[in-house]
């Protein structure tokens, strides 16, 4: 471990409505939405507080998490949001942006509403996409898109995903959004 601690500031907080998913981005940091409406997309890197605690964050193996994979997994092997440190990251599309109010509108999130928000970045295929890549066979047959894995059946691929910490969410559009713009 490092002995220089970091220290993280929100940039704002994920809201959950009936109009769907957004960020509310706190007023000081506004003015770094200049020019963000000119992206369909966006990568957004925010901080999984509801496993924030110092017993998960000493976790470094899983058990089985995975149905189809080996009887453990290392922590960095996963998308869980159980980690030294609970970052986790949404590529989402980009609906609107309300600059006065500080509401970026996005198509969906898998973080909870009230959700702290560390940063936003626009999303660039010449920096964000890979031409080829592999995974390991037990997840070859997981959606090989975004978009596609709002109809794939998580459940039958993940061991616990309501009642362990190790899970998958699947991404549910509310109907009045969609994933894609």
């Amino acid at each position: 471990m490092t002995d220089n601690p970091l220290t993280l500031n929100p940039i704002g907080r994920i809201v959950v409505d009936s109009n769907g998913f957004a960020l509310q981005v706190d007023e000081a940091f506004r003015p770094a939405l200049t020019a963000l409406d000119g992206f369909s997309h966006i990568s957004i890197l925010w901080w999984s507080s509801h496993f924030d605690e110092p017993a998960l964050r000493e976790l470094t193996i899983s058990d089985k998490p995975y149905k189809m994979g080996p009887a453990s997994v290392g922590t960095f092997a996963t998308r869980s949001p159980v980690r030294p440190n609970p970052i986790a990251l949404t590529a989402a599309s980009l609906i609107s942006i309300d600059m006065e109010a500080g509401i970026v509108r996005i198509g969906y999130i898998d973080a909870d509403a009230g959700t702290p928000i560390l940063d936003i970045k626009p999303y660039l295929p010449a920096v964000d996409r890979i031409r080829l890549v592999q995974s390991p066979e037990w997840c070859a047959d997981w959606p090989q898109w975004y978009e596609d894995s709002a109809s794939f059946d998580w459940e039958s691929n993940v061991t616990n995903p309501k009642g362990s910490a190790h899970f998958i969410r699947c991404p549910k559009w509310p109907s009045n959004t969609s994933p894609i713009p």
